[in-house]
């Protein structure tokens, strides 16, 4: 993987850095503290703020999370360059720019150091909220485990189609 390969995923990452912290800002700004139904209860825009992890676990273990989330970001930028695979670099670089935008929240929401809140607003009435950062680190974290189990080893490295063979010679030399 080249430079430019590189500084495209950084490029993404902070784009959906910004796409999270836009539609953060909009929500907290647009309900003002209420909700917006958009399939009667079932699916809402209701902003919540969650101080832990992912399902609201580890609440006040804010500092730790955002110091796992800076460790996350280091690795995913040490590690991208020796991806050999679109779909891992891919998912790298959601999970980062997903790390990233909920550590903003961390950093900037709060009163001390690393200690503010993640707000989340898309809320299912049966599943926790979760906003634009926590979306991309799930779909990340499920293409990495596609390409885990799924693809064999050197698929993507000839820059093929997921799959694909190259085609066998046939001997006549036009192969």
């Amino acid at each position: 993987m080249n430079g430019n390969a590189v500084r495209a995923c950084v490029f993404v990452a902070a784009a959906i850095v910004l796409v999270d912290q836009a539609t953060k800002a909009l929500m907290v700004e647009w309900l003002d503290g209420g909700s917006r139904d958009l399939i009667g209860t079932f699916l809402q825009f209701r902003v919540t703020r969650n101080p832990g992890s992912a399902f609201s676990l580890f609440t006040g273990g804010g500092q730790v999370i955002a110091v796992i989330a800076i460790v996350i970001a280091i690795g995913v930028v040490v590690a991208l360059p020796r991806m050999p695979r679109r779909i891992e670099r891919i998912a790298l670089t959601l999970v980062m720019g997903g790390a990233l935008g909920n550590l903003t929240d961390r950093v900037f929401r709060g009163d001390g150091v690393l200690d503010g809140a993640v707000i989340d607003f898309i809320d299912f009435s049966f599943f926790p909220s979760f906003n634009v950062a926590d979306s991309c680190i799930t779909i990340g974290v499920a293409l990495l485990m596609i390409a885990g189990f799924f693809l064999a080893p050197d698929d993507e490295t000839r820059g093929d189609a997921v799959g694909a063979s190259p085609p066998e010679p046939d001997g006549r030399g036009d192969g």
